[in-house]
């Protein structure tokens, strides 16, 4: 009988792929990673924690995104800066929020650690404190054992479509035992190619499936720490769940490929490349907004600000190139300081005369950008 699902394939657990067909794509995927390695040097050990924040805040509700969990933007980033020894959190953010962190950063940071049944346990329940996903019981810190099988389905009651079944529960630990001799093994640095290593990877625990909820997060993660092994370095600077949610439809599909037949991924191999590829360009433009961030306080260090003036070009800076929406304003200005309309508009022409502002727009259009090229935001640009 032809197999239906990859782990039902004669070959399996071994995948294989046609190693000619990935050149042009892996040699594109690695011009790319070079030039964002190149510009996080080039940014400097005492900035580049400016551009983990980014690539890492962008990460985490990337990847709760996939799962369609919304996570609160503020919180993240604030957890982000104290593990990046940025300052101290702003509040106290949620358990599932530092918990997801706590996964991304154990994964990314302690690359050079073998992954383990203890240690992937751990992070499945580090995803879910309280036990519940939404009002559901999941089973966390251990692989799943119920007896239904674990199937990913869509549609209606009564009209589900199966678009993946894993193999049985009873079978998880012997899969997982050998999937994770592989992945410990294959790390040497003149294995298979740490990119293909990466993608290979992804199918083989997805397809898996060890965890009753959880598996999209925890493969990710197993991702992040394959691509930090494969550049021997703690940085986040690869945003590939911010790829695969940008992608989202065309990463279920590739995946879900990839997980039938007789184990050739050679398909998905191509396609998660090319999503690296674009990953590593959009994490360098990242990688650029946090150098302009770092020559614009350069610049201007010896320009005396107030704390509602510094407080404002960090909200513009924070936002990024031509998102301050509406630019800076008078009102704006004066609800994010708390302070008088008299005293935000004295505060805006002084930024604007000490050449951190420009202003733009006339009478009560007057709006203000900050004094970097490309960043301001323009009415032309409205949708």
């Amino acid at each position: 009988m032809k197999a239906q699902w990859v782990w039902q394939a004669r070959a399996w657990p071994e995948l294989t792929f046609e190693s000619e067909k990935l050149a042009t794509a892996l040699s594109r995927a690695r011009v790319e990673q070079g030039r964002l390695l190149g510009k996080a040097e080039a940014v400097g050990f005492d900035n580049l924690p400016l551009a983990q924040q980014d690539v890492w805040a962008g990460e985490a509700m990337a990847t709760a995104a996939i799962e369609g969990e919304a996570l609160n933007l503020a919180a993240v980033r604030s957890s982000v800066a104290r593990r990046l020894g940025m300052g101290p959190s702003v509040g106290a953010a949620p358990r599932d929020v530092e918990g997801l962190l706590d996964v991304m950063e154990d994964a990314a940071r302690n690359w050079n650690l073998d992954l383990t049944e203890v240690r992937l346990c751990r992070w499945q329940a580090a995803l879910f404190p309280t036990g519940y996903s939404s009002l559901r019981p999941v089973e966390v810190g251990r692989y799943r054992t119920r007896t239904e099988p674990m199937q990913i389905v869509s549609g209606p009651v009564g009209k589900e479509t199966v678009h993946y079944e894993a193999p049985r529960s009873g079978d998880v630990q012997d899969e997982m035992r050998r999937f994770l001799d592989w992945f410990n093994q294959e790390r040497a640095p003149d294995s298979v190619d740490g990119i293909v290593r990466a993608g290979i990877a992804h199918v083989r625990f997805e397809s898996i499936h060890p965890f009753e909820d959880g598996n999209g997060r925890v493969g990710r993660a197993i991702v992040d720490m394959a691509l930090a092994q494969n550049v021997r370095l703690p940085y986040r600077l690869h945003g590939m769940s911010v790829e695969l949610h940008r992608q989202q439809k065309e990463y279920y599909e590739a995946l879900n490929r990839a997980q039938r037949g007789a184990g050739d991924v050679t398909e998905w191999l191509l396609w998660f490349v090319d999503a690296f590829a674009a990953s590593c360009a959009a994490s360098a433009r990242l990688v650029d907004e946090s150098l302009a961030r770092a020559r614009f306080w350069s610049d201007h260090r010896a320009t005396p600000l107030n704390e509602r003036q510094r407080k404002a070009l960090n909200r513009m800076l924070e936002v990024g190139p031509s998102r301050f929406e509406g630019g800076m304003t008078p009102r704006k200005y004066q609800a994010l300081s708390g302070t008088t309309r008299i005293t935000a508009t004295r505060d805006l022409t002084e930024l604007a005369a000490n050449g951190l502002l420009v202003r733009e727009g006339a009478g009560r259009s007057t709006f203000y950008n900050l004094a970097i090229p490309g960043w301001g935001w323009s009415p032309k640009g409205r949708r």
